[in-house]
């Protein structure tokens, strides 16, 4: 009675990461044949195990008559697998078994984007991501990036998981331009490498035997934690990207300070608006806004300008605390 393995496997595993049951059928003495050679067929060969190329348009004769283990390529060899399923109700004691041998860990179509941005930057590649440089990308990255925030508004699942895409695609970019320099270069893994063990050593109460009663006190050991790893900032304001828009950089100014315990003055507000008043506030704003433009006054620049003597004077309020 012939009976069919239909034999899956991850092409982003080696080869010999096997299950169990998979290396029992193939080492049973049942033929192994494939629709072409691949590191598989290589390996089981090296382990006295015969491997037929049989071309994919004879191949369901092949198995339907005999039997044996077949080698699924990478996609699975859908359209063979389809045409035997056809001709099954007319093969009478076929018996057809799907086995899979491995599977994909979480992960690992990233190592598919990996292979592609790196044929598009190789000779023969794609002549604009050929041309690109860390500088050129950058705006794509921020552009990428409020898209994505976009895209988490909007709601939409389909336009956050697109979105999410175009953005992965950058770093990973970068990352590959990084390995071009053979002094200072990093790749992909490197800087994978770099955020897991920052993930591990900033969550000791995941990672460790440390544990936290609330969020703030996970906070305050988070802030000590960065204070460790960057001694060289010396204030509260310290490290914050000065290059974001005005708005997000005050926030992030007055956050710093607010965690920090600082008692640093802001300037009054004229109309304080009715607590959780998203409205006013906005309203606010955009009048602000509008006044500045009818000063001839950058109101980007103008807030930038001004969250940033806010945070010289937070570096002075805390030197005169210190």
């Amino acid at each position: 009675m012939p009976h069919i393995h239909w034999l899956i496997t991850s092409p982003r595993l080696p080869a010999g990461l096997l299950s169990a049951a998979a290396w029992d059928v193939l080492c049973s003495g049942t033929a192994v044949f494939a629709a072409a050679e691949s590191p598989l067929a290589v390996l089981l060969r090296d382990d006295d195990v015969e491997v037929t190329v049989v071309p994919p348009e004879s191949a369901a004769d092949r198995l339907l008559s005999s039997g044996g283990v077949w080698l699924a390529g990478p996609d699975g060899d859908e359209t063979l697998a389809a045409a035997i399923g056809r001709r099954l109700p007319d093969s009478p004691g076929v018996e057809f078994e799907l086995l899979y041998g491995s599977w994909d860990p979480p992960g690992a179509r990233l190592l598919d984007l990996v292979a592609v941005i790196d044929r598009l930057r190789s000779p023969g590649g794609c002549p604009w991501d050929a041309a690109q440089t860390h500088r050129s990308l950058a705006p794509y990255l921020l552009e990428e990036a409020y898209e994505t925030a976009d895209a988490i508004a909007s709601g939409d699942p389909a336009h956050l998981r697109e979105e999410l895409g175009d953005l992965l695609f950058q770093p990973l970019l970068h990352a590959r331009l990084a390995s071009e320099d053979t002094e200072s270069g990093f790749d992909a893994d490197d800087v994978a490498a770099d955020v897991v063990a920052k993930l591990i050593r900033r969550h000791p109460h995941v990672f460790g035997d440390v544990t936290a009663s609330d969020l703030d006190e996970l906070g305050q050991r988070w802030d000590a934690i960065k204070a460790e790893e960057k001694p060289e900032r010396r204030y509260a304001v310290d490290g914050v990207v000065s290059a974001q828009p005005a708005l997000s950089l005050a926030a992030k100014f007055l956050s710093r300070v607010e965690r920090a315990g600082l008692d640093v003055p802001v300037p009054a507000w004229p109309s304080a608006p009715v607590d959780g008043a998203a409205d006013e506030v906005g309203d606010a704003l955009l009048a602000a806004v509008a006044a500045a433009r009818a000063a001839g006054v950058d109101a980007e620049s103008a807030l930038r300008e001004a969250a940033l003597r806010y945070a010289d004077t937070a570096r002075a309020t805390e030197d005169r605390t210190s």
